[in-house]
């Protein structure tokens, strides 16, 4: 608001001395006050009649005489203030009209100089109106002429701008006589700019007639017309800015210095508007006039932000867009400002990026892919966010992203290549679909409606294409080298198929595109039907066959894809792959040929006829020649035509015949086709009929599961006997060397008819059906997954209500697919389906099995879990978990928080109230040897609950004489039965929670004593909630009653004996309860010393260890997907019990008692440890360790204990966990297994294990930085070579996994964690969590490979031979830190080799060369430190900042202050840079390294990066000072959310600036404020991007708090550093960020 509101318009036209002030001002212009408007809009002035006016006019008084004349008239009016304002009304009235007359314009200059001079203008009010007229002025004279466009104020200047108080009024002096511009009347009028020999265009037109100029044609009227409007324009910008020159000597407020650089850069940007005209702008030129007023307008600029007066921060400059106009004139001084700002924004954007920044790609080997969100979010939306994988880095330094922006990137520049690089990378590691969906789009061509663009997104289909054809090539030329690389093709096909089916890549531009690559770029290349097969994946795709049978080019599209048929010629014929490799192109010629008729000219008729041999041989098949094929004995000939139908199969033996199968019921006798004992041959021509007869061969697959027969499951005593179960008869499962090769398309048939058996057939499904169906879904994750809760609702919509069906979806999920689940990123959505059963069933009586099945797989989804997640997904009201879950969460929530970080600033804000809504349904409250692991931030919320254990017991104890007396009823040996349904209908709820334990006092140490048949049935009708609250209720009554009989003096060991013989009966004896229950209640009761000795003693029974073996022994191999032969179907009631399988009729699938025990058990390690009971836990973990391989995820199990307890494990029972794990299938480098198990392994290991351990990270987890994409390649773009795959050659092989099998994994074969590249860093975090030494040395030695990374490498690889190029160790400039002397060598450059690294064959066990090896070791060891534990990032920010402080150029005060500049901008140049001239230095080593670690550190560990920087101070020097700048400036951005980090990350750099520029300071050497100028203008830009919570816009604004922040530090500052940053605080009078913030101004204190 303005702070002295003016009076209206109206009031100065009315104000008495409004004539009087016009006639003076008229009289000292030489205007006629008598003069009437309409006098000359009756005919237009000529040269002539004004020459005559002029000689016939008085000569105005002189000028001195001004003030005297108007001090008379102001002497006759009292109120001043009017007077003023009618003063500065009339004033900026005749700017417009005498701007383009020189005398009156320099009068107009004369008389305000005059005003000021006796106090009459007041410029914070006469500026802005002035500026708004003369807006309002151009704006009128480009109504005619469009090219005249004005830009809004609101689009330059910030929002919230104080508005202009004055407008433009009328008077006599101030009439248009064009309604269209206010100005025709001084077109007549000389420029100030013309001299005699530069005459006005007016007057040199003066002699023409209008009529003349009629008919000169419209060209000329038009050139004429913009001349005269520029020149007017020109006129009155000029005398604008002279006027603003004038206010500019006094001190304004910041709002009115906002204004006016608003407007200046406004006409600076737009100063060739008037070239839009096609036809004026081939003839125009910059005038002198135009070049005048742009000079005017940059001195105004110029002074606005001079440092002294600082009217205006000069970082307003850097984002302004100036230096981006499209036509910069030729003029120097323009260009001058323009260069600058280029300079001081690329020293400020250096200060946001990180070093190698152009190296940081997802490496896919950590799940957290970062959101980078633009603006806060709460609740389950984060979920639904696009990942942006990559940023863009934006001339700002801003990590930019967006469709357009995606768009926008030039096919072979740096950040397409980038983009490249991330998406081959993904093709080769195969992230989850999950992220592919987030991060890609649909191919324009494939969008049916128009859609706004999409802000995560950062690849586009182009892109794509490109990364997927330069896959195919990198597979080919492995194919063509002789590896056996069906693995990765297979892998590759998945995706593939994924991408084309979801439209992200245009199939016809993909194989226009492959065939321009393939054929004529090389033709040697293509050798295998690879490719051709490939097609034939996807070639039923729906958007393919658009393609081929309706898009324009289906002619030259088929022509193409037929080319990539090449002869088969394999060394092995009778190879699966081989055989489908020959037959494929038939395959895809007889698919075509069904598809279109209009392309059957390019048919292949040799291919064609060579289907007869594919339909020949399924006839053989089928009568049973011996081709591998067995009798089965109830089996029979198998239905289904040959013909294709909707196939296309039939129709393609044009003129061949036709084969026809009986497809009626199957006899016995006839042959059916065993698939476990095919022979190769067989296997591969069934292949090949996969992709020419898909229904047959689907029926056949389907038939072969029925082919046993079904049998009577024989009921249950428990059971009616009329309630029968027909149950498939067991036969073996189809294995996956079968399944892998099936077409796509079959595997889809196969799923959707193998889901109509098992979920709405009539028949119980064999295992071996389930067993096949869930490897289909392992073997093509990509393409066959589907979120089972919502895909079978939709199929089946009455699912859920049939108890089998839920039972069998529920165990595949549970014991089957849950990996599957936390892959594809869908654990939280299942986790969410999952509770509304386990919520719908708690309360429901006698519901017990499918209830605790539920809950046990909700068990493993939230212990899965690896990031904060919301206990209900609307993320409002208390949970529906159950106490158990509850429980279960917060565990997770303390490993999650501790062991991985919390990843977003995002899941802070709920994470709050998931805890509040946990804490409001739960009653416990944890142990203090708990709490003391948890971390801080869960530990603090946690530990101020009040712990009611002592009201339970009070409860129990007031109501114990009631209970007592009921159970006595109810339980007596000779009870009477009817009074079950008695008790349970009469009884209180309260009391029926007390019941175990009431009958736990009955026993008084002999089961016997009472009826087991009434209490079993009793809690058979309890709900499954009731039985929880019993089984919890029971653990404390019988815990504080073995504290009560201590007292009275009887033996713990008696009481813990007869505690534990109660439990039996409970468990083992009646099987009344369920065990994982009863354990998870006694373990959290660790509070109390006696229950974990109750564990123990119940883990001790051999009737848990019969049941576990028993259950081993059954269940096979953990790897379920490689079993061959038939599954044992276990019985109901063994494998569950009497209390489980009570009502129950539906057989059990893979469930078990003993199954349920494998998310207690861990949990039972980590309590054991939390109570420093290692010994016991040691004991536990070898007791099931043969049950925790079935565990499925026990690799993260392993990797989660050994951080949560790193530095509390002893070093027996570290390598007892590891044993958990499969040693042999692992990739743990062999030192480490010689290292673990070597007599003394305190010793830290070598550095050469450390760098083995860095090199393998490089060659199987960071993507690569060389290709051979034709567009080039990133990094060192002088060496093309390209990287050894992983593990293909025996070189890149020594580096990575010692005893990995080689090639690409599929997804099945690690699905815990999940990607290959997820199992390589996982595995380095264990061996560096297991060694027995402590982290200071295990960073230490990593920091001094990295150190030194470059000499090492270069040195080793040479030899004897010198630096490579040419290059020596002294060939660098003078001015870097590493010239000038010997002693530097060794203090600040990266020159000596590190003694204990034996890097002879680094290099080419990598591929590639030592500079780009060195900058990706930098990379993978900020990669490895970001995964471990925070003990490893403290010990890491010590030795960082110990090695910068010991620099001796930092500390060196004899160095000039140029030096020590260079020094710093040698020092921190990104490695890739150096590491080309061998420049490299150890500061710049460790600021990567600390950059490649930020860059995958989360959110919530980013607090501990302060501990640099408050090791570092006190910063001395201006050279230290850049370099904490430039180790903490590129964290702001990413802190833009997190505000409270944000503040303190900022207050901590500027108090390292308070060190060297404080008022108190006294440097050694006097630095100017000019000299951080970059640093000034950083952190300008730092606060806007927090304000805007994203890249700074135009609108963009610092938060209030920030400047508040920013305004108390700089009360420390020196006052020349101060005045620097003076807008920077929350003071309306001298910020111009606080007099435009609309908070600020409207409450100013």
């Amino acid at each position: 608001m303005d702070p002295n509101p003016r009076p209206s318009s109206r009031a100065y036209q009315l104000h008495p001395a409004r004539s009087s002030i016009v006639d003076l001002f008229n009289l000292y212009l030489g205007r006629s006050s008598h003069q009437k408007p309409e006098d000359s809009n009756r005919e237009p002035p000529n040269k002539t009649q004004k020459r005559v006016t002029a000689l016939n006019r008085e000569l105005p008084p002189r000028n001195e005489q001004f003030l005297l004349d108007f001090g008379q008239l102001q002497s006759q009016f009292s109120d001043q203030d009017q007077l003023r304002s009618v003063t500065e009304s009339i004033l900026i009235s005749l700017v417009v009209p005498c701007s383009g007359h020189a005398p009156r314009a320099e009068f107009l200059l004369f008389a305000l100089r005059s005003l000021c001079s006796i106090g009459y203008i007041n410029w914070d009010t006469f500026l802005p109106s002035l500026l708004s007229s003369v807006s309002s002025a151009e704006m009128s004279v480009g109504q005619g002429n469009q090219a005249v466009t004005s830009v809004s104020s609101t689009s330059l200047s910030p929002s919230g701008m104080l508005p202009s108080s004055s407008t433009i009024h009328n008077s006599s002096t101030f009439q248009s006589s064009n309604p269209a511009s206010p100005l025709p009347s001084v077109h007549g009028i000389s420029s100030p700019a013309q001299s005699a020999t530069d005459p006005s265009p007016c007057v040199a037109l003066s002699p023409v007639k209008s009529s003349d100029i009629s008919c000169s044609g419209q060209q000329s009227t038009m050139r004429v017309n913009s001349t005269i409007r520029d020149n007017t324009l020109s006129c009155l910008r000029q005398l604008c800015c002279k006027i603003i020159l004038t206010g500019l000597d006094f001190n304004l407020k910041p709002v009115t210095y906002a204004e006016i650089f608003n407007h200046m850069l406004n006409w600076l940007v737009n100063w060739d508007q008037r070239q839009q005209e096609s036809d004026v702008a081939k003839s125009w030129r910059p005038d002198k006039a135009l070049i005048e007023w742009l000079h005017s307008c940059l001195d105004v600029i110029w002074l606005l932000v001079e440092e002294d007066k600082c009217r205006v921060p000069f970082y307003e400059l850097l984002r302004s867009g100036l230096q981006f106009i499209e036509n910069i004139p030729d003029d120097e001084a323009l260009f001058t400002l323009i260069l600058e700002i280029h300079r001081r924004r690329d020293m400020m954007a250096m200060h946001m990026q990180m070093l190698d920044q152009h190296l940081q790609c997802p490496t896919f080997g950590t799940h957290r892919f970062l959101s980078q969100t633009t603006s806060p979010i709460s609740g389950e939306a984060v979920a639904n966010l696009r990942y942006s994988p990559i940023m863009y880095p934006s001339v700002l330094g801003e990590p930019l992203h967006g469709e357009d922006l995606a768009n926008s990137i030039q096919r072979g520049s740096l950040d397409w290549e980038r983009a490249l690089r991330c998406i081959r990378h993904a093709l080769r590691t195969t992230p989850s679909p999950d992220w592919w969906k987030r991060v890609l789009l649909v191919a324009p061509c494939y969008r049916s409606h128009p859609q706004g663009p999409s802000a995560g997104a950062v690849f586009t289909s182009e892109m794509i294409c490109e990364a997927t054809i330069d896959r195919i090539v990198e597979l080919l030329k492995l194919t063509n080298s002789d590896i056996n690389c069906w693995q990765e093709w297979l892998v590759f096909s998945d995706i593939f198929f994924f991408l084309m089916k979801n439209g992200c890549i245009d199939f016809v531009d993909f194989v226009d595109k492959l065939i321009l690559r393939l054929i004529e770029g090389d033709n040697h290349i293509l050798r295998t039907n690879h490719v051709t097969w490939l097609l034939a994946q996807i070639i039923r795709v729906e958007l393919v066959m658009n393609a081929l049978t309706s898009d324009p080019r289906k002619m030259e599209t088929t022509r193409k894809i037929l080319s990539f048929h090449k002869e088969d010629r394999s060394s092995d014929p009778n190879n699966p792959q081989s055989i489908l490799l020959d037959f494929i192109s038939s395959c895809q010629n007889l698919r075509i040929w069904s598809l279109n008729t209009s392309t059957r000219e390019y048919l292949n008729n040799e291919q064609l006829q060579k289907g007869k041999q594919i339909d020949e041989w399924w006839r053989l098949a089928n009568k049973g020649s011996s081709i591998g094929v067995a009798t089965c004995t109830s089996g029979a000939l198998l239905g289904g035509t040959t013909g294709v139908g909707s196939e296309g199969v039939a129709g393609s033996f044009s003129g061949m015949g036709k084969t026809k199968v009986d497809s009626s019921t199957t006899t016995t006798g006839e042959r059916m086709m065993d698939y476990v004992t095919l022979d190769d041959r067989s296997i591969g021509m069934f292949w090949v009929m996969s992709y020419t007869m898909a229904q047959p061969a689907c029926d056949t697959v389907m038939n072969w599961f029925s082919s046993a027969g079904a049998a009577e499951l024989i009921p249950g005593s428990h059971l009616q006997s009329n309630e029968r179960v027909m149950v498939m008869k067991e036969i073996s499962p189809l294995p996956m060397s079968l399944l892998s090769g099936f077409s796509l398309h079959l595997c889809m048939k196969l799923a959707f008819q193998m889901e109509d058996s098992l979920f709405s057939g009539q028949v119980v499904p064999s295992i071996a059906l389930v067993e096949t169906y869930t490897r289909l879904l392992l073997i093509a994750p990509h393409s066959l997954f589907r979120s089972h809760f919502s895909h079978l609702s939709q199929r089946y919509p009455a699912i859920l209500s049939k108890p089998g069906a839920t039972l069998l979806v529920l165990e595949i999920l549970n014991y089957r697919l849950l990996p599957l689940y936390r892959y594809q990123g869908k654990g939280k959505t299942l986790m969410y389906d999952v509770t509304k059963i386990v919520s719908a069933l708690k309360g429901k009586r006698g519901d017990h099995r499918a209830f605790r099945l539920a809950e046990n797989l909700c068990m493993n989804l939230i212990l899965s879990l690896r990031d904060p997640f919301q206990v209900k997904k609307e993320g409002k009201g208390p949970t529906e978990f159950t106490e158990t879950l509850n429980r279960i969460t917060i565990i997770t929530l303390a490993i999650i928080i501790k062991t991985r970080g919390i990843a977003e600033a995002d899941h802070l804000p709920y994470l709050q109230t998931m805890l509040e809504q946990i804490m409001a349904t739960s009653q416990h409250t944890w142990s203090e040897k708990t709490l003391r692991y948890f971390p801080s931030l869960l530990r603090e919320a946690m530990i101020g609950r009040i712990d009611k254990k002592n009201l339970a017991i009070q409860a129990w104890q007031q109501a114990e004489t009631t209970v007592i007396a009921q159970c006595t009823n109810l339980l007596l040996s000779s009870g009477d039965p009817s009074y079950v349904m008695t008790y349970i209908s009469h009884s209180f709820p309260q009391h029926r929670r007390y019941l175990c334990a009431a009958a736990c006092m009955l026993m008084h140490g002999h089961p016997d004593n009472i009826n087991v048949a009434n209490l079993a049935r009793v809690l058979r009708e309890f709900s499954p909630e009731e039985v929880t609250s019993n089984i919890y209720t029971m653990v404390d009554v019988l815990l504080h009653h073995i504290h009560m009989e201590l007292q009275h003096g009887h033996s713990l060991q008696d009481l813990l004996s007869k505690a534990c013989a109660n439990l039996a009966f409970f468990i083992w004896t009646n099987e009344l309860l369920p065990l994982d229950i009863l354990l998870l209640a006694l373990i959290d009761r660790d509070d109390d010393s006696h229950a974990l000795r109750i564990v123990i003693s119940l883990l001790d029974k051999q009737e848990l260890q019969q049941r576990v073996k028993l259950f081993c022994n059954n269940r096979g191999s953990p790897e379920h997907w490689l079993c061959s032969g038939m599954f044992k179907r276990a019985d109901l009631q063994k494998a569950l019990g009497n209390h489980l399988s009570w009502k129950e009729r539906y057989p059990v699938f893979f469930d078990d008692a003993a199954a349920r025990l494998l998310p207690v058990i861990p949990l039972v390690v980590y309590r054991l440890i939390e109570n420093d009971a290692t010994d016991q836990a040691d004991r536990v973990l070898a007791m099931y360790s043969q049950l925790l391989a079935y565990h499925p995820l026990r690799f993260t199990f392993v990797r989660d204990i050994l951080a949560y307890f790193y530095g509390h494990l002893p070093g027996k029972l570290t390598v007892r966990i590891l044993n958990i794990l499969d040693l042999g299938k692992i990739p743990f480098s062999e030192s480490f297994l010689k290292h673990m198990s070597s007599s003394n392994p305190v010793i830290c290991p070598p550095l050469d294990y450390f760098a083995t351990l860095l090199l393998g990270l490089v060659n199987n987890v960071i993507p690569p930085i060389n290709t051979n994409s034709k567009s080039g390649s990133m990094g060192d773009t002088s060496n093309n070579t390209l990287r050894a795959p992983h593990n293909k050659t025996p070189a890149a092989s020594q580096s990575g996994p010692t005893n990995a099998s080689e090639g690409q994994k599929s997804f099945y074969q690690t699905q815990d964690p999940g990607t290959f590249t997820q199992l390589v860093l996982e595995t380095a975090v264990i061996e560096i969590l297991s060694l027995p030494v402590p982290a200071t040395q295990i960073v230490s030695s990593l920091v001094q490979i990295i150190v030194h990374i470059q000499s090492t490498l270069i040195q080793s690889s040479n030899g004897l031979h010198g630096p490579p190029n040419g290059v020596g160790q002294g060939s660098v400039l003078p001015t870097s830190p590493s010239g000038g002397s010997t002693d530097s060598l060794s203090a600040s450059r990266s020159s000596a080799s590190v003694s204990g690294i034996n890097a002879s064959n680094f290099v080419s066990r990598s591929g590639y060369t030592c500079q780009q090896l060195s900058c990706l070791l930098i990379q993978a060891c900020g990669l490895l430190l970001a995964q471990l534990p925070p003990d490893f990032h403290k010990q890491l920010y010590i030795e960082a900042s110990c090695l910068i402080k010991e620099s001796w150029w930092l500390t060196d005060g004899k160095r000039s202050l140029g030096e020590l500049d260079s020094a710093v901008g040698y020092a921190l140049l990104d490695p890739t840079w150096a590491a080309q001239d061998n420049t490299s230095t150890a500061i710049g080593n460790i600021v990567a390294l600390l950059h490649a670690f930020f860059s995958n550190l989360p959110q919530e560990w980013l607090e501990g990066t302060h501990l640099i920087i408050k090791h570092l101070r006190p910063v001395t020097s201006v050279a230290m000072l850049r370099i904490a700048f430039r180790i903490m400036g590129p964290l702001l951005p990413r802190l833009s959310n997190a505000h409270s980090l944000f503040n303190k990350t900022l207050s901590l750099l500027l108090n390292t600036m308070v060190d060297v520029f404080g008022r108190n300071s006294q440097p050694a050497t006097p630095v100017e404020a000019s000299e951080i100028a970059d640093l000034i203008d950083f952190l300008h830009h730092a606060v806007h991007y927090e304000g805007q919570g994203g890249p700074v816009q135009a609108s963009s604004k610092p938060r209030p708090e920030v400047l508040a922040l920013c305004g108390r530090a700089s009360e420390s500052l020196r006052p020349d550093i101060q005045h620097l940053l003076s807008h920077l605080k929350t003071d309306i009078n001298s910020s111009i960020y606080a007099a435009t913030h609309p908070k600020l101004v409207q409450n100013p204190s």
